[in-house]
């Protein structure tokens, strides 16, 4: 009889069940791997055969039985040294060196040579999957258990080494499972590098930050070079509210699969910020490969993505931002495969009015003819445009407020706000599947974001005069909303509406 060991596939964010069977049949040995498997799922036969000899038992080469070993479902592609343990454990069983029952139990990690299991990528969603699909017990590297154990209802086993394994299968020197990892025991206090109290002056344009951030709003700045446009955003990241604790899953997740958490950081406890250069492909922010990983706006998931000097990205690549800034997702479609992975970041742009920089600037002037200003200025598309919520412009500062001693605003006093943004909305939407203002849609609008027939009057007549569209209208509506919850009012009123309508773009950014 074939032994069948459970192990995981990745198929984007989520783990499916995979079936790991070995049988071992009489004729010329050879060592076949069958079921969709990539190359590193191939060359693990020479991972398995070494390590099962170092591990001091028989191993795969020196048995005259006919090995295969098939990975079902076989029409899900296998990929990375995922499988090597199940592999080894199903060839173990099948030649009788072992007995064990393997019915309610994932294996999961990479062979060493010498026996010993190395961390491998994406543990954390097979954890999910095996809680949702009945698994009792995930066995995975020891670099993994940190990270395996925050899912409770599972047992997580971990592993050094493939001879220890097989001593726990055999009862003879069990194995303790590795305790709950509790989230509060990775959170700590954030360390402030960029304090919005040390920024002197550009008060309107930390107010629009400090909105964007109660109500996760995308928002463009445009200036001059130097009036510190880079250094706000910097700041941005310290007026973001703390995660919840499924946010905190949803972005470990993401960087799990995307290999991008140690040992010692099993846990993305802090809002991501991630600020790619402007030379940045459209793959490399959107996602992709011939099997999708996930990109920038993925990484950035409930965080921050800055992207400096946004004029200078090629137009056709912020062109890949407009479904993600509308859905909250973006699906890469490969002809092997199509994926969805969550992209509900924020954007925080910055950018210069023209290629000097010193447009319309009072005090520089600008040496840019009106053809190339315009040119310039068209690299940002309507569309895009249209999907930004909050339009600031950051003027230079004058040395006078530049060189004051006079201190600003801290960023924790204006997380204190935010935060309280944050919790109104929270237990707002507790029963809407939504998160912050920002993510509402036209059915919630008409619930939350109702206004009197003053404030609609006025309202109407700007949108006339602004000759707004529909979105802009709705951003609008969104954005006087966070207004209000940094208020901690109840209603929409007709100055909330009027300050979001000052963050409309002008005719010049």
């Amino acid at each position: 009889m074939p032994a069948k060991i459970f192990s995981s596939a990745i198929l984007g964010l989520d783990a499916v069940p995979i079936e790991v069977e070995v049988d071992l049949t009489r004729g010329l040995h050879c060592f076949n791997i069958v079921g969709l498997p990539d190359k590193a799922v191939e060359e693990s036969k020479e991972r398995v055969s070494a390590a099962i000899k170092n591990s001091e038992y028989d191993a795969p080469n020196k048995t005259n039985r006919r090995i295969i070993v098939n990975l079902a479902p076989a029409n899900i592609k296998k990929e990375g040294s995922y499988y090597d343990l199940p592999i080894a454990v199903g060839f173990l069983i099948a030649s009788e060196q072992i007995k064990t029952d393997t019915s309610n139990k994932i294996f999961v990690g990479e062979l060493a040579l010498d026996g010993s299991l190395r961390k491998v990528n994406g543990i954390l969603p097979t954890v999910i999957m095996a809680k949702k699909q009945g698994f009792k017990t995930v066995f995975v590297p020891s670099d993994n258990a940190k990270e395996a154990s925050i899912i409770e209802g599972v047992s997580i086993i971990p592993l050094k080494n493939l001879k220890e394994l097989m001593l726990h299968l055999n009862g003879s020197d069990e194995i303790p499972s590795h305790p709950i990892s509790k989230i509060e025991d990775y959170i700590c206090e954030e360390k402030i590098i960029c304090d919005f109290a040390y920024i002197k002056g550009q008060e309107s344009a930390k107010r629009a930050l400090e909105i964007a951030a109660a109500g996760a709003h995308n928002i463009l700045m445009s200036g001059p070079p130097g009036s510190g446009k880079t250094l706000l955003a910097k700041a941005f990241a310290s007026v973001l509210p703390q995660m919840t604790f499924d946010e905190i899953l949803e972005v470990t997740k993401i960087y799990s699969i995307a290999g991008r958490l140690g040992p010692n950081n099993p846990l993305i406890t802090v809002r991501p910020f991630r600020s790619p250069h402007h030379t940045a492909s459209g793959i490399s922010l959107i996602g992709g490969g011939a099997y999708p990983k996930p990109g920038e706006v993925s990484l950035s998931h409930r965080g921050v993505l800055f992207l400096d000097e946004f004029s200078e990205f090629q137009r056709n690549v912020l062109e890949n931002l407009r479904q993600p800034l509308e859905d909250g997702t973006v699906t890469v479609s490969r002809a092997k495969e199509t994926v969805t992975f969550p992209a509900r970041f924020t954007l925080a742009a910055a950018t210069n009015p023209c290629p000097c920089g010193n447009y319309n600037d009072h005090q520089k002037e600008c040496y840019c003819s009106p053809s190339i200003v315009s040119k310039y200025q068209r690299k940002i598309s309507g569309p895009l445009m249209d999907r930004i919520d909050i339009h600031i412009e950051v003027p230079r500062i004058k040395y006078e407020k530049l060189t004051s001693e006079q201190m600003a605003e801290s960023s924790l006093e204006i997380r204190k706000r935010v935060q309280r943004a944050r919790n109104l909305q929270q237990k707002r939407y507790a029963s809407e599947n939504i998160q912050t203002n920002s993510e509402m849609n036209v059915r919630q609008m008409q619930k939350y974001c109702k206004i009197d027939h003053e404030t609609d009057s006025m309202l109407r007549a700007a949108a006339n005069q602004m000759q707004l569209s529909g979105r802009s209208v709705h951003k609008i509506l969104k954005l006087a909303r966070t207004i209000a919850d940094l208020a901690a009012s109840e209603d929409i009123k007709r100055d909330f509406i009027a300050e979001a309508l000052q963050y409309r773009p002008k005719d010049n950014f």
